[in-house]
């Protein structure tokens, strides 16, 4: 059986590999929209709407180019060709993401089926109680 000090260990650096993979993965999704948006810029804001009475205090829309000088900024067109490798490494944070979370909610239940059965377990042991 493991101890109620082991399993909150266990509980401690699984939720600390479960903030840095989400870190990770926030970071290779912005490289791909990155990388998307070097390779395909969305269309010009107003246009369609140019046709159609526009009601009082209207705000036109910065301009076209004005926007893409904005956004375009270090952004090479090679950035397209990492979209399949940043895709790849995204499937595969997800599924270590999915592996931390089971094990982490794993470790959770053996906790608090430990604490149920015996609560003075959590009282007992060389380390004061934190929280969970």
């Amino acid at each position: 059986m493991t101890s109620c000090a082991d399993l909150r260990s266990s509980r401690r650096a699984l939720r600390a590999e479960q903030a840095t993979v989400q870190w990770w993965r926030r970071l290779v999704q912005a490289r791909l929209d990155l990388a998307v948006a070097a390779a395909a810029m969305p269309a010009s804001l107003g246009e369609e709407l140019a046709v159609l009475p526009m009601p009082a205090g209207w705000v036109e829309p910065p301009s076209h180019v004005e926007l893409r000088r904005a956004t375009r900024g270090g952004l090479p067109l090679a950035e397209a060709s990492r979209l399949p490798v940043l895709r790849h490494l995204d499937e595969r944070l997800a599924d270590y993401e999915r592996c931390v979370g089971a094990a982490l909610a794993e470790v959770t239940e053996e906790l608090i089926e430990a604490l149920a059965v015996d609560p003075a377990r959590l009282l007992a042991g060389p380390e004061a109680p934190r929280p969970i």
